[in-house]
């Protein structure tokens, strides 16, 4: 086991090197290229089939419970036809018949779109009374109340059928900014091989990069690690630029054609968010900004460095030399998640030993780490383990997204087997502090205890901080392009360099290059308004640990059991509303500014810890 957590060495490996236990089995999802294709084609004439529902709404329940039941059996036949030839890809980005077949599916879902554009019109025309009656009468209809409650609740930014069909046809269009980014980025990017202070040669993947980063104690070889890597999207910094504005055009059409009033109220409606969660966000953690300043003065210090940069941001303050062999992780982040009950466990077992994780760093695969849920199948995760700390949190975060996902798909129908981002972060985040809460009860000393509060304070300051910051960027930039104001690098990279002075003050010095390392955040161009939920989900998940692990058993058993139904309750409900059945009311200030007040106790813990 130790051999091939050691094997994962700064030269990127080719994949046949990888032992086949390390890498995940998509044998689940289908056997062969020929299932997939059969699959495939029957996608592609059920797609017809759905679309000679048109017209048929009108008649009564049966004929609305058809369509629905249709539109199920099509989501969860979609979903395996997809994810095939996805998770193929990202083993090795550069595999273009892999990438071709990938694209078909995509093909298939612009015309499904198109398929189902008459659906949410024609639902409209029958008035909501009288669906009421139909699902107070059919109880196979009321299974989809929920949704059909929504699609009325979102009325007033329906189109008609000629309008929801033109939106349909651009689908294809309108990810063509994402796809390139992508390209560029990974399959396209040649990161430079650079030579360390050790004379070692590692070549500046992000994995790698992110490597040095964590564990190279020379601040020079973390410079050099930075300039290389970020080097590469400096050299075409214009083209990520007009491929950012051209996301931001995309959003900004997308709102005014459905009527909204700003990019942000498109994206935050259709799960009933209202625009001042993200605003009171952003305002409270600029105000709240002064523990995180007083962290990093004391890291300055502590690393006795003249220059403190954000590549600093990383490196233990305490000579930490442990590295994490995967083999050896699996039993601690199984342990951890105790106070959420043994059927928990089992599921996180299962998953760790049933080949769901694609576990090393290859040449050519996909960079970063994500959990997919493969409804009727099961969840499957990406890692690029590089046997540093971070890595550890990291699988234990995708496998809290996994648990979330095999709890709603084995609880809810497909129509609600998903579960908005909003509450997307509230696993993989608290499954990270239970984590903490256990490493840090077993650590070894002083030096690990050190070790883990900086990183539980590291974590505050990525989760909360730096999301807080990227959601402040992007609202910046959306709202210039709505003003019809440039959005050039040069622009782009003077409000990255604000928001850093804004955020770190004169605790942190910025290199040439770091108001360029915006180009390098995947979900500005990907999920734009996304990330303002790891910061909401953070302070969610802070309120449901201390729930779990305080009080009375029978106190903590309440929350656990309310904290499992919010997993099972996929999309079934609005998130906030789901988030406050649990016990957490987003909508109080203070629920935000207890994570400034969390920030500032552990500071103070850490200046008080002997190593």
């Amino acid at each position: 086991m130790t051999t091939v957590a050691n094997a994962s060495s700064k030269r990127l490996r080719n994949r046949t090197e990888t032992p086949v236990e390390y890498t995940w089995n998509l044998d689940d999802i289908y056997t062969g290229w020929d299932e997939w294709e059969a699959d495939r084609t029957r996608l592609d004439a059920r797609i017809t089939e759905y679309a000679a529902l048109k017209g048929t709404l009108s008649q009564g329940p049966s004929q609305l419970l058809a369509a629905f039941e249709l539109s199920d059996a099509l989501g969860q036949l979609a979903h395996t036809v997809y994810f095939f030839p996805s998770l193929r890809y990202d083993e090795d980005q550069r595999n273009n018949d892999i990438n071709a077949k990938r694209q078909t599916v995509e093909a298939l879902f612009a015309r499904w779109q198109q398929a189902t554009s008459w659906f949410s019109p024609e639902l409209l025309a029958v008035p909501l009374e009288t669906v009421r009656t139909w699902i107070d009468t059919n109880a196979e209809l009321g299974l989809y109340r929920f949704a059909i409650e929504e699609v009325y609740r979102q009325q007033e930014h329906v189109l008609d059928e000629s309008g929801e069909h033109l939106l349909s046809l651009a689908a294809r269009v309108t990810s063509a900014a994402s796809e390139t980014y992508s390209a560029l980025s990974i399959a396209d990017a040649k990161f430079p091989e650079v030579t360390l202070s050790t004379g070692e040669t590692a070549t500046m993947s992000y994995g790698q990069y992110r490597a040095v980063l964590a564990t190279n104690r020379n601040q020079q070889d973390r410079r050099t690690a930075f300039l290389a890597h970020y080097g590469t999207y400096a050299a075409n910094i214009n083209a990520y630029a007009s491929l950012y504005h051209s996301v931001c055009q995309r959003d900004w059409f997308a709102a005014r054609a459905r009527g909204y009033s700003s990019t942000l109220e498109s994206a935050l409606h259709g799960n009933a968010i209202p625009v001042a969660v993200v605003e009171t966000l952003i305002s409270a953690a600029r105000a709240g900004a002064a523990p995180l300043q007083r962290y990093h003065r004391l890291r300055r210090e502590r690393l006795k460095l003249d220059k403190y940069y954000p590549y600093d941001f990383s490196i233990p303050l305490d000579d930490w030399d442990h590295t994490y062999d995967y083999s050896s992780i699996v039993g601690p982040i199984v342990e951890s998640v105790s106070p959420l009950g043994t059927d928990y466990q089992a599921r996180m077992r299962r998953g760790f030993g049933g080949r769901w994780i694609d576990v090393f760093e290859n040449e050519g695969k996909r960079s970063g780490a994500y959990s997919a849920g493969v409804y009727g199948k099961h969840p499957y995760m990406l890692m690029n383990w590089n046997d540093t700390l971070d890595d550890v949190f990291t699988m234990a975060h995708e496998m809290g997204h996994s648990m979330h996902t095999l709890l709603s798909h084995e609880t809810q129908p497909f129509v609600y087997s998903d579960y908005t981002i909003f509450v997307a972060e509230v696993a993989s985040t608290l499954n990270e502090a239970l984590l903490l809460d256990h490493m840090l009860e077993h650590a070894s000393g002083g030096t690990e205890r050190a070790v883990l509060l900086q990183h539980a304070i590291d974590n505050i300051t990525s989760t909360f901080y730096t999301q807080v910051m990227f959601a402040d960027f992007e609202l910046q930039v959306h709202r210039k392009v709505e003003r019809d104001e440039p959005v050039t690098a040069d622009v782009l990279n003077a409000i990255y360099k604000e928001l850093c002075e804004t955020y770190y003050g004169d605790a942190v010095d910025l290199e040439e290059l770091t108001p360029i390392t915006w180009a390098r955040i995947p979900h500005f161009f990907n999920t734009p308004f996304y990330v303002y939920q790891y910061a909401t989900c953070f302070a969610s998940a802070a309120k449901l640990s201390k729930t779990l692990t305080d009080g009375s058993p029978d106190t903590r058993e309440t929350a656990r059991a309310s904290y499992l139904t919010l997993l099972s309750s996929g999309s079934n409900d609005h998130p906030m509303a789901q988030l406050a059945k649990a016990g957490v009311d987003l909508s109080q200030p203070e629920t935000v500014a207890a994570v400034v007040t969390q920030l500032d106790g552990l500071v103070t813990l850490l200046e008080n810890t002997k190593v």
